[in-house]
């Protein structure tokens, strides 16, 4: 099973012509209010996909946070560990251009009193896969992962948004998945090229995997090895759930045994299938419709040291 501990957001959709610069008001052609939040988004991309999905952590007691609750169980996550609280629930206002792209404001509400103590004993276990962002407080999801970690689950942890890591954290985690921005910041330069991420994941033990949007996605495993895959031809409506559909549909597929490269191919098809719609959950690809859109990519290929 796939256990999500992260973010829970309602998302203030505004469809713009270009994104506003610093200073500007820009009038939206559209507005739209739509369930969000990094690890509600992965939940429910994990769940599309046909992965048993637990979610965990905060929402308020408002009617933001019921609204999420009822997308999240409408998708097939269990919302059992998710606590209401007195804090308003999260909230993201995203502003998306004619191609797709976008730019996020989110404040975090409930999510800064997730706690890892709210995850029970009995969850952590081999068969659970853990699933963790940088949406909910770090020091939290670090503790979590050390528990999982000693109880023999798998951790992946998607870099996202990027801020400071505790050691702990990345020790704790055998997946780390980044885009190219949050790869190069991590990694102390302007670019992360193939060699830089490949000893990073040599040095830490850990299975880098960044992202490259169009150009698809790069693997570097402890070992040396590495791999790559394309992404999916489309021309994109909406960029907001992209990356959640792939660390999302990642999980599931490596939670149901897949190999790397097959969990990948797999990711980077649901990746550009997400662009196809607005918003984020609402735009996660079912299971059926990966498997009917794998055919469009390519297998993935070794990549070679150096």
């Amino acid at each position: 099973m796939i256990l999500v501990f992260g973010s829970l957001n309602i998302d203030l959709v505004f469809a713009v012509e270009a994104l506003p610069r610093a200073g500007e008001t820009v009038t939206a052609r559209h507005f739209q209010t739509l369930p969000g939040g990094k690890g509600a988004n992965q939940a429910t991309a994990a769940a599309r996909a046909g992965a048993d999905v637990a979610m965990a952590g905060c929402v308020g007691d408002d009617g933001f946070g019921r609204s999420l609750l009822a997308a999240l169980g409408g998708n097939g996550v269990d919302v059992g560990l998710v606590r209401r609280v007195s804090a308003a629930t999260g909230c993201a206002v995203v502003a998306v251009d004619a191609q797709g792209e976008n730019q996020i404001l989110v404040a975090s509400g409930a999510n800064a009193l997730a706690r890892a103590a709210d995850v029970p004993e009995a969850l952590l276990a081999p068969h659970t896969t853990l699933l963790l962002e940088r949406e909910v407080e770090a020091l939290e999801s670090a503790a979590l992962a050390r528990r999982a970690k000693a109880r023999g689950a798998r951790v992946i942890l998607n870099l996202a948004p990027m801020g400071p890591v505790p050691e702990e954290l990345l020790a704790a985690s055998d997946f780390l998945v980044v885009n190219e921005p949050e790869a190069a910041t991590l990694l102390g330069g302007e670019t992360a090229g193939p060699s830089a991420a490949a000893a990073f994941a040599a040095r830490r033990g850990i299975t880098m995997i960044v992202t490259l949007g169009a150009a698809g996605a790069m693997a570097h495993s402890p070992d040396g090895s590495g791999l790559s895959v394309g992404a999916l031809p489309v021309a994109p409506v909406d960029t907001t759930g992209a990356g959640d559909a792939f660390v999302g549909v990642l999980a599931a597929a490596l939670d149901r045994g897949e190999d790397l490269a097959e969990a990948m191919r797999r990711a980077s098809v649901a990746a550009g299938l997400a662009c196809l719609k607005e918003g984020a959950q609402s735009a996660m690809p079912t299971a059926e419709e990966i498997e009917a859109a794998l055919a469009r990519l390519g297998p993935a290929t070794a990549l070679v040291p150096g």
